[in-house]
């Protein structure tokens, strides 16, 4: 069952009785757990029939004698295993899962880990309740999860913007969630869209001087534009990172060699082989143009050796803006 099935399926009250989160992504078993809840007990009924443990204060044993309580003045008994990952003796809870409780609601929190398959637990947890796996989403699929994130809320994005997010807050969906939402309380009453300037307004992040505003001079070959963005990026390494420019121009870059081996670049092809918003194809025909396949794997080469020289492979004394101008000299010329 997916992410979505399941956050469904709980909006609708249709629950069962053990709920296995595992995996990689935190955001999507906090998401899970927590609409539980919200929706399961009222409030009234939660002081006598929630129960928030941690699993590295009990073990298997234990957990399956607080499943076993019955409900007082309520439907349900709820129980949420917080970082279950760390239960001694978990495989004592099978017992409980082979046949549990209609009246109970176990939830098991995994997190950045995973029960064995092969497990008896596992099995019965799979035939009488629900299984999340979680995996962490690529950095590239970030700007249309923050789309869809957003649409769900009602709202809108530039994918400009998106992409600048992204730069900024890389793939930890609970740190680019919680922006998000910080963005949404100081937009303007009535204006459901956020753009470039609304966040450098209320993030501090430049709309201008950024890596994505920097790949964007760069697939125009825009020398000036480009140098005025590297010098600031160099003077402000502290919230620009040379790690994140790099990975920036090695994902537009790596994007652009792939654009130029497709034999149908219309739009609807490009975005669907590439995985980009169709905002952005305009930005790969122009660079194509300008960057022969040849060069760009000289810079696909180059974009690794200063990866490397940043983090202090074969560089002695330059300093990270240095390095950075460097380079984007050598991308140009």
């Amino acid at each position: 069952m997916t992410f979505e099935e399941i956050m469904n399926n709980i909006r609708n009250r249709k629950y069962v009785p053990i709920y296995l989160l595992m995996g990689e992504e935190p955001w999507f078993i906090d998401q899970v757990s927590d609409l539980l809840q919200e929706t399961v007990l009222d409030e009234g009924q939660k002081a006598f029939n929630l129960n928030i443990v941690y699993g590295k204060d009990l073990d298997g044993t234990q957990i399956d004698n607080i499943a076993r309580r019955f409900p007082m003045g309520a439907e349900y008994n709820m129980v949420v295993v917080k970082e279950a990952q760390s239960v001694q003796k978990i495989d004592n809870l099978q017992y409980y899962a082979q046949n549990p409780l209609r009246s109970t609601i176990l939830v098991l929190c995994y997190k950045n880990d995973t029960l064995d398959k092969r497990k008896k637990l596992y099995k019965a947890i799979e035939q009488n309740g629900v299984v999340l796996l979680t995996k962490k989403i690529y950095e590239d699929q970030i700007p249309r999860w923050i789309e869809g994130y957003l649409k769900k809320k009602g709202y809108h994005i530039e994918p400009g913007a998106a992409m600048i997010l992204t730069e900024y807050l890389g793939n930890d969906l609970a740190r680019v969630s919680g922006e998000i939402d910080k963005l949404l309380i100081t937009l303007p009453a009535g204006q459901i869209k956020i753009t470039p300037a609304h966040i450098e307004e209320n993030s501090g992040i430049s709309k201008d001087f950024n890596s994505f505003e920097l790949v964007k001079a760069l697939s125009r070959k825009n020398i000036l534009k480009a140098n005025r963005i590297i010098n600031y990026l160099a003077d402000n390494q502290r919230d620009n990172h040379i790690s994140l420019t790099i990975s920036s121009l090695f994902y537009f870059f790596g994007k652009l060699l792939a654009y130029q081996y497709l034999e149908d670049k219309s739009t609807r092809s490009v975005t669907a082989s590439l995985g980009i918003n169709a905002y952005f194809v305009p930005d790969y025909e122009h660079a194509s143009r300008l960057y022969p396949k040849k060069k760009v794997l000289i810079i696909i080469s180059l974009l690794r050796e200063y990866d490397l020289k940043s983090k202090g492979f074969g560089n002695v004394s330059a300093e990270p803006g240095d390095l950075l101008k460097e380079l984007i000299f050598k991308i140009l010329h």
